[in-house]
């Protein structure tokens, strides 16, 4: 698969979470937290195979991308920083709901950005053939990725 077809799968996967949880009535504690808990998962692993194999590549093929990426890794602290809470917020504390909310803002900009601003230039600068070595290799990765939001290396700076 096309690296980027399988980031933006990724994608579409956590918008299906996040349209599941606002579905979700205000008191519904446990199936919000079952949902949350899925996307702490896919987030943490999604921005892993990004920081880890995405971005480099991206960088190193059209360097042009290099502002993009930088603001996508600081994105990524922010977001990672939200799982981390959300990881150990009781899903009926006040803060949860008001948390998510701004953890699904945040990540769909940081989406919309990727998808239509700087993929296009990633695309056109790597080509099928390399996109493709890209996504086979991110699929395996991400059976190593971390199960802990902060153990992503942006999360750290």
């Amino acid at each position: 698969m096309d690296g980027i077809v399988l980031l933006k799968e990724d994608h579409k996967t956590v918008e299906k979470l996040f349209k599941q949880f606002e579905k979700a009535g205000d008191d519904a504690y446990a199936e919000k937290r079952k949902i949350a808990d899925k996307v702490i998962d896919e987030l943490t692993t999604h921005t892993w195979i990004e920081e880890k194999i995405f971005y480099p590549a991206a960088r190193e093929a059209a360097p042009d991308t290099k502002d993009h990426v930088l603001e996508s890794i600081e994105e990524h602290h922010a977001v990672l920083w939200m799982l981390s809470e959300l990881k150990d917020l009781d899903a009926a504390d006040e803060r949860f709901d008001a948390k998510m909310s701004v953890l699904m803002e945040d990540v769909r900009h940081h989406v919309g950005e990727e998808e239509k601003e700087w993929f296009p230039d990633v695309r056109k600068a790597m080509g099928r053939t390399r996109l493709t070595e890209l996504g086979e290799q991110m699929e395996a990765a991400k059976k190593r990725a971390p199960g802990e939001p902060l153990a992503v290396p942006s999360a750290k700076h």
